[in-house]
C-alpha cells in the first residue's frame, strides 16, 4: 500500500511550522486584515458585527456548560470572571429594557441565564474541583477603576445620565473581565481543552465587535470616534476599551492557533 498523502492543510500548517517569529506574525496581520476586508464588503449592516460577536460569546458559555455537564468537573475555570460576566451582562440588560429591546437584549439575556448556570454548578455542585488558590484575581482591582471611569467617561445621548454611565460601566467592565481567567491559567500553567475553545471563542467575539470599530473608523477617515452629541471622549475610550479586550486575548489566541497547527490540544501556558 502506498503512504497516505497528507491534507492540503496539514501541508499548509506544516509550512507555517518552519517559518520564523517574524513572518508568523506577518502572516496573522495579513490574514486578519484579508478578513476585514471581506468584512467589509459582506456586511452591509453593522449592527451585524454586534449580532455575530454576542452570537459567538454566547457559543463559548454553551460550551462550558457542556464540559460542566458531560466531564462533571470545574477545573480550569475561574469563578471570578463568571461573576464578572454576570455582572456586565445584568447592567447591559438593564440599559437594554431602559433604551430599546432587540436582538441584543434576547442574544445577552440567554447568555446571563447560561452564566448563572456555570457560576451554580462552580460554587455549589462542582465546589470540590474548583481550584480557588489558582483564582487569585482581586475583583474589586477591576470593578471600581470600571465605575470610576464610567462616571468620567460616558456617552451623552437622549436617555438618562444614569442609564449612560451604567452603559459605559459595562463597556469598561466586559473589556477587563477576561483577566481572571487569562491570571488563572497562568497560575495553572496549563489550559483545559474546553476553558480553550471558551477563550478562544472570546476571542473570535473581540475581534468581530472590533472590527466594526475599525471599519468605521477607516470610512469616516477617523470622524467616528468625536462625534458630535457623544460625549466627546466617549467612542474613543469605548474604542480603546475593545482594543484593550483584544490585546488581552490576542496572546492567548495565538498559542491556541500555534497548538492547532502543531496538531496537539494547548496544554502549556506562558508565564
Amino acid at each position: 500500500m502506498g503512504r497516505k498523502r497528507s491534507s492540503p492543510v496539514s501541508v499548509l500548517f506544516g509550512w507555517v511550522r518552519k517559518q520564523s517569529v517574524k513572518v508568523k506574525i506577518f502572516l496573522g496581520v495579513f490574514l486578519a486584515l484579508c478578513a476585514l476586508v471581506a468584512l467589509k464588503f459582506t456586511i452591509k449592516d453593522h449592527n451585524y458585527f454586534f449580532i455575530s460577536s454576542e452570537a459567538v460569546h454566547l457559543a463559548g458559555i454553551i460550551v462550558l456548560f457542556y464540559k460542566l455537564l458531560t466531564q462533571k468537573t470545574c477545573s480550569g475555570l475561574s469563578l471570578k470572571m463568571q461573576e464578572l460576566t454576570a455582572l456586565f451582562l445584568t447592567v447591559r440588560l438593564i440599559c437594554s429594557f431602559l433604551m430599546e429591546n432587540d436582538i441584543h437584549t434576547v442574544l445577552d439575556f440567554i447568555s446571563f441565564l447560561l452564566t448563572l448556570l456555570v457560576i451554580y454548578w462552580i460554587r455549589f455542585k462542582l465546589k470540590s474541583s474548583y481550584i480557588k488558590e489558582l483564582d487569585s484575581l482581586r475583583l474589586p482591582f477591576l470593578v471600581v477603576p470600571a465605575a470610576i471611569l464610567a462616571v468620567v467617561i460616558h456617552p451623552a445621548t437622549k436617555y438618562h445620565k444614569v442609564s449612560n454611565m451604567l452603559w459605559a460601566f459595562c463597556v469598561y467592565l466586559e473589556a477587563v473581565s477576561v483577566l481572571p481567567q487569562v491570571r488563572f491559567m497562568q497560575n495553572a500553567k496549563m489550559v483545559e481543552t474546553f476553558t480553550g475553545y471558551y477563550v478562544f471563542a472570546l476571542g473570535v467575539s473581540r475581534f468581530l465587535s472590533l472590527a466594526h470599530w475599525i471599519i468605521q473608523i477607516y470610512e469616516t477617515r477617523g470622524a467616528y470616534l468625536f462625534l458630535i452629541g457623544s460625549g466627546y471622549f466617549w467612542f474613543l475610550a469605548a474604542f480603546l476599551s475593545e482594543m484593550v479586550q483584544s490585546f488581552i486575548l490576542a496572546d492567548f489566541c495565538y498559542y491556541y492557533v500555534k497548538s492547532i497547527m502543531q496538531g496537539q490540544l494547548l496544554r502549556k501556558m506562558p508565564v
